[in-house]
């Protein structure tokens, strides 16, 4: 594949960090790096130039912090101008990764998404008898920093940019073994995670020739009219995994068996002709529905905020059959009035 060059002066540009400073800005209005940042906000978009182009850039300590919703997994922050240098590069690396992957991939990526991911698989659901899931075990913190580096100059020519990257991946995370992990509040670990595994999704498509495969980050999902064809698939994968990017599958959750007893992928379980929320998912969902009908009760949100947050909430468990659900909680809020 042929390697970009002389991107950096379109990384550092100031109109490029204006725009990656607006992006980082989302979500983030009230955080108090955000707010010291926009106070001076020109100074430091121009000193943060300056530091790129001279090279002396160099990111700021992560904050660390658990979230426990779906599971417990670990964060960690990075302050609000390293923020916008993530998203500097990708508004200009983007398309470069976006070249590199094949269809059916849907993390981090225009008009695709869990939805669409669900629906694909349903899709090859009435295609194929049997699928394989799998997953990968604790995949952020196992990504080897060496060859990530060297996918990344496989791609990119321009040392600048290579160096800023490497800073951004050895930046060290607290608690990750050294030389391996990438944190997953970063916007450059999401679209380079997706690229690490990229390269198992050519072996599976390129090499192997499986028609009927979706992944969405470290999820997988292959299908077959042949049982033994998915492990000896998932026997290959297991190798590939092993040797070239020192990755784990998950084995508990790792399993071969009919389409119709409901594919398990992204809180939702996928038959031929019918998508239903999965149990534990469905749980946390009406307790977060719980939750935002307290806040507002108590004065914490404002009726606004309910109702965006209860859209969000309807509209996501509206790619499954849940008319009846949906149905129910639309009366309850009825009744808060």
């Amino acid at each position: 594949m042929k390697r970009t060059n002389h991107l950096f002066e379109k990384i550092v540009d100031f109109k490029n960090l204006l725009l990656a400073s607006q992006k980082a800005l989302r979500r983030k209005r009230y955080k108090t790096s955000s707010t010291s940042f926009y106070f001076n906000f020109e100074s430091e978009l121009l000193n943060l130039q300056e530091e790129l182009m001279e090279g002396y850039y160099c990111p700021q300590s992560y904050q660390v912090f658990h979230i426990r919703e779906p599971k417990v997994r670990k964060i960690a922050a990075a302050h609000f101008r390293d923020r916008v240098v993530h998203h500097a590069l990708c508004n200009v690396l983007e398309p470069l990764f976006e070249k590199r992957l094949i269809f059916d991939t849907y993390t981090c990526r225009v008009d695709k998404g869990t939805h669409r991911a669900i629906k694909r698989v349903q899709y090859f659901s009435r295609k194929y008898s049997y699928y394989l899931k799998w997953d990968i075990q604790k995949y952020f913190e196992s990504i080897d920093h060496e060859i990530l580096k060297d996918l990344l100059r496989r791609i990119i020519k321009d040392k600048r940019i290579l160096r800023l990257l490497d800073k951004i991946t050895d930046h060290p995370v607290p608690g990750n073994a050294s030389g391996k992990g990438l944190t997953i509040g970063n916007l450059t670990s999401q679209h380079c995670a997706n690229l690490y595994l990229g390269e198992l999704d050519h072996l599976i498509k390129d090499s192997m020739m499986i028609k009927g495969y979706v992944r969405y980050m470290d999820d997988g999902i292959c299908l077959s009219n042949c049982k033994n064809n998915l492990f000896q698939i998932l026997e290959n994968i297991r190798i590939f995994l092993d040797e070239k990017l020192k990755l784990k599958l998950k084995e508990k959750v790792t399993r071969i068996a009919p389409v119709t007893e409901g594919i398990p992928f992204l809180g939702f379980r996928i038959f031929p002709n019918l998508i239903r929320l999965q149990r534990r998912n469905l749980v946390r969902w009406r307790r977060k529905m719980r939750t935002r009908q307290k806040q507002y009760g108590q004065g914490f949100i404002s009726e606004e905020t309910l109702i965006a947050s209860v859209q969000s909430m309807i509209a996501h468990i509206s790619h499954g059959s849940s008319m009846s659900l949906r149905r129910k909680e639309i009366e309850s809020l009825g009744s808060l009035a």
